[in-house]
């Protein structure tokens, strides 16, 4: 796995970069945003870090203009700012995953175990619900319209698709979509059916997601 790591702070930089080469990880190190976007550009990632607060260019905007640039490689962010607003702006940017800073070498590691692996994991089978395809290529959820998903929004509605007959409680969900992440609880599941809800409108399907904050929530056709 090859991943690239953009942190400004230089010790920070040397010591993940260590960390993760001694797990095996090949790791490419930047150290502002215009030099994480060249290198982004001119070589291929399994997953990206980046610091959202850097130099030159920041990680938003390094974040947003891959996005654009039709790149889907899983992102991960880092920031000091914990503050649900700052996570809602970095998902809304494109974001996968989400970790504040200070944060622990075993759950970084955890995070990006979880992103590679479910890049892997997907088949290049399209499920179907209703009036929409989620094709597991390529993350591209259809209807009328398309939009890529996250790789936590394509975990979530996969889990969804594959229970159609079911309404999943939080529970079922954190540990089938975040395997325990000591960050996620039931406002970030919340959150991210939300998010599923506005991309299934965003592509004018008549599918959407039933349940209130707290759960238990289920796939529906409106």
């Amino acid at each position: 796995m090859k991943l690239l790591l953009a942190e400004d702070t230089r010790d920070l930089n040397r010591v993940v970069t260590a960390m993760l080469r001694h797990e095996g990880y090949i790791v490419d190190s930047a150290y502002d945003g215009e030099e994480a976007l060249v290198d982004i550009l001119s070589n291929g990632y399994d997953a990206i870090i980046l610091d959202i607060m850097m130099p030159k260019m920041d990680g938003l905007s390094v974040l947003r203009e891959i996005r654009k640039r039709g790149i889907i490689t899983p992102v991960l962010l880092l920031t000091a700012k914990a503050e649900v607003d700052d996570r809602v702006e970095g998902l809304d940017a494109g974001a996968d995953d989400y970790l504040p800073k200070p944060f622990a070498m075993k759950e970084l590691l955890a995070r990006i175990r979880a992103m590679t692996r479910r890049k892997t994991e997907y088949t290049k089978d399209v499920l179907r619900f209703g009036d929409f395809t989620l094709n597991a290529e390529n993350f591209e959820l259809a209807s009328e319209n398309s939009v890529r998903l996250s790789v936590k929004e394509f975990a979530l509605l996969q889990t969804f698709m594959l229970n159609e007959d079911k309404a999943l409680d939080t529970e079922y969900i954190i540990e089938h979509v975040w395997e325990g992440e000591k960050e996620s609880d039931a406002s970030t599941v919340w959150l991210y059916v939300n998010y599923l809800k506005r991309k299934l409108s965003s592509i004018d399907s008549n599918a959407t997601i039933s349940g209130e904050k707290g759960g238990p929530y289920q796939l529906v056709m409106k």
